[in-house]
């Protein structure tokens, strides 16, 4: 697990007799997951890296079937890093379900070989379904979207938590970051 990654490993991942290689040199995608039992919601980034827009929910069937299924999204969003929601209690500490995040994670980067890291996904749930009661949808609605738009949530928490990092190196005397060398 890495907070800033320091590499992307290429890796070709064959997806139905497709050969994809990840984006190279930071570009391509990033992918965020809301893990659930039954549900994985997701939200990619567009190509850019600027905007993060929810994207169809995983129904879990087993680890195979959610790998399999991650596989394709992989390659077909250009996904060069994968953020994985990180449940944890209030105070901070570790649950039951953030070590279940931490392992699905430690199995994402092992299988895809990509960067992966841990958000902190505090009150996302909580936020995706007070917004989504806001949006007077019906309950059965709602039911749909809350995973996707965690995953949402999760995914902008992290752009700007970034942005905000590179805005702090940019403004530290001495250190030229990577966008103001070009």
């Amino acid at each position: 697990m890495q907070d800033e990654p320091t590499h992307t490993e290429e890796i070709d991942i064959d997806t139905e007799g497709r050969r994809f290689r990840p984006a190279a040199g930071g570009q391509g995608r990033i992918l965020a997951l809301d893990l659930g039992a039954r549900r994985i919601g997701l939200a990619v980034t567009d190509p850019l890296g600027i905007t993060a827009q929810g994207i169809q929910t995983l129904q879990r069937k087993n680890k195979r079937s959610d790998l399999a299924q991650l596989r394709r999204l992989l390659a077909e969003y250009k996904i060069r890093e994968i953020v994985v929601g990180h449940p944890l209690h209030m105070s901070g500490d570790v649950s039951p379900k953030s070590k279940e995040a931490s392992d699905f994670a430690e199995e994402l980067h092992k299988e895809f070989g990509l960067p992966v890291h841990l958000w902190d996904e505090r009150l996302t749930s909580t936020e995706a379904n007070r917004l989504l009661r806001d949006s007077q949808i019906s309950l059965k609605q709602r039911r749909q979207a809350v995973d996707r738009m965690a995953a949402t949530l999760i995914l902008q928490s992290f752009l700007a938590a970034r942005e905000d990092a590179e805005v702090r190196r940019q403004n530290q005397p001495g250190i030229e970051s990577a966008s103001r060398k070009k």
